[in-house]
């Protein structure tokens, strides 16, 4: 039998080589086999991913087209296109009865919104490789993830002439860098120390390529590709800083010479969404005016009038109120508790966790998580800032109960980050380096995770604007 070599078949079938190593790695391809660490996969092998992305592809097309932008591992983008599971107790069948959910072994499955990913964006290269390895498998292509600063591409495309960005875009997505708005950082805001490469700034004065101005370049890709609606995320922090909040709207306002209708932004909790963590966001909307029903346009601009049927923004599910209607709030228990010890589990994101000892009280990330309430917000950190999954008594751990049954001290592993951030568990985070891609670490992982929006609560973002979508536009 003849042999060919990854990087021929990545060539013949129009892949990345990343892809055909994750096919043999999978036992996708009959008769592939390994020697010498090197793949050799029988010549007459077709491309197991052909009649599956092409069958996804047709129906793809008929979706709405979505640019993400700061997408890092996809939350934003995962949660936009749907597809996916949660746990029944994230779900609020009497306000949500229309989603047209399905019970999945155990679990509320969520199907597709209507929109897809044509474009990713990120600097990381962990969040590349986390990103396609989850995509391509629902049929996305990976070089649909483009890895570069955001200043870079849309200089690219601006003073070079190449058309980097897909045409027809629908809907702009954003979750523009946090950490300067952050109350857990320095709060330099717009006078960021950092460059949108991720580096220190070697200058005197900010400019408009700091990590702190960076949605003025989603602003510069709002204006190229013209989307009917962009939604942009950041840190409830930003709205404590002086005028910040109102000059980002009049900013993205004054698109196309105001061509934008911006909502006042609105910080929401995710917990009112079925996510189970004190996680709170700003979050952005604009409608392009071209785009919208006169009748939709006069009682926005002329009137002012943002009525319950024109809101975008979504309706609450969850209330720690009692309130009617509303599901008592989602429990970090809810999501954890089916899940085995670290050395008992199989999945290597339940098997990792930080060992970083306990550092004391005064110190981030030293508290034990409330099983019965919410989980803490999941942030962008590593090793020692991890939150506990349980404490000793010693240390003022409360699972008493687990711990007479000799479990252990430790911090949340990967997938339970993952899990209270509503992260599906075929998302895998941890990996090798395949091909071209970076490896993830367990500090990547991390990172990745806290950075990312919340699946479940993107979703809930982009059915309110699907439901909307023929009350605000001509087609």
């Amino acid at each position: 039998m003849n042999y060919n070599s990854v990087e021929e078949k990545a060539s013949q079938w129009k892949v990345s080589k990343r892809r055909v190593q994750m096919l043999c790695k999978g036992g996708r391809i009959k008769g592939a086999i390994k020697q010498s660490g090197v793949w050799l996969i029988p010549e007459d092998s077709n491309n197991p991913c052909d009649n599956k992305s092409s069958r996804i592809m047709n129906e793809l097309r008929k979706e709405r087209r979505v640019l993400s932008l700061f997408s890092g591992c996809g939350g934003m983008d995962l949660g936009f296109e749907g597809d996916f599971t949660i746990f029944p107790k994230s779900f609020n069948s009497r306000i949500n009865d229309d989603w047209n959910v399905e019970q999945r072994n155990g679990k509320i499955y969520l199907p597709r919104t209507g929109f897809y990913t044509v474009f990713a964006n990120d600097i990381r290269p962990d969040a590349q490789a986390a990103w396609t390895s989850f995509f391509s498998d629902r049929g996305t292509h990976n070089n649909v993830y483009y890895l570069d600063s955001i200043v870079d591409i849309v200089k690219l495309h601006k003073n070079n002439n190449i058309d980097i960005f897909p045409e027809n875009i629908d809907v702009v997505t954003g979750g523009f860098p946090c950490q300067d708005f952050s109350i857990a950082g320095k709060r330099l805001g717009f006078d960021s120390e950092t460059s949108h490469k991720g580096t220190i700034l070697d200058l005197e004065e900010p400019t408009k390529e700091n990590r702190g101005q960076l949605y003025i370049w989603m602003r510069e890709v709002i204006e190229i590709t013209k989307p009917k609606v962009f939604f942009a995320e950041n840190v409830k922090g930003l709205t404590n800083l002086g005028d910040v909040k109102k000059i980002i709207e009049s900013d993205f306002a004054s698109v196309s010479d105001g061509g934008y209708y911006v909502f006042p932004a609105r910080v929401l909790l995710t917990a009112n969404y079925g996510v189970p963590q004190k996680r709170e966001r700003v979050i952005f909307i604009g409608l392009q005016k071209k785009a919208l029903r006169e009748s939709v346009l006069d009682k926005l601009i002329l009137n002012n009038d943002v009525s319950p049927e024109l809101d975008p923004y979504p309706t609450e599910t969850h209330s720690d109120s009692g309130q009617v209607g509303l599901m008592p709030y989602c429990t970090s228990r809810d999501v954890l508790k089916d899940l085995l010890e670290p050395e008992l589990s199989l999945d290597k994101d339940q098997q990792s966790y930080s060992k970083a000892k306990y550092m004391g009280k005064h110190c981030q990330g030293q508290t034990e998580i409330d099983l019965d309430g919410l989980a803490p917000t999941i942030r962008s950190e590593h090793h020692g800032n991890i939150e506990f999954r349980r404490l000793s008594l010693e240390n003022g751990g409360k699972n008493v109960d687990e711990l007479k049954k000799g479990m252990a001290e430790r911090r949340l592993t990967i997938r339970e980050c993952a899990r209270i951030q509503t992260f599906p568990d075929e998302f895998k985070f941890i990996q090798k380096a395949v091909g071209d891609y970076k490896n993830v670490t367990a500090s990547d992982a991390y990172r990745l995770i806290g950075n990312a929006v919340p699946p479940l609560f993107a979703y809930h973002l982009a059915k309110r604007i699907s439901e909307l979508w023929e009350v605000y536009f001509t087609d």
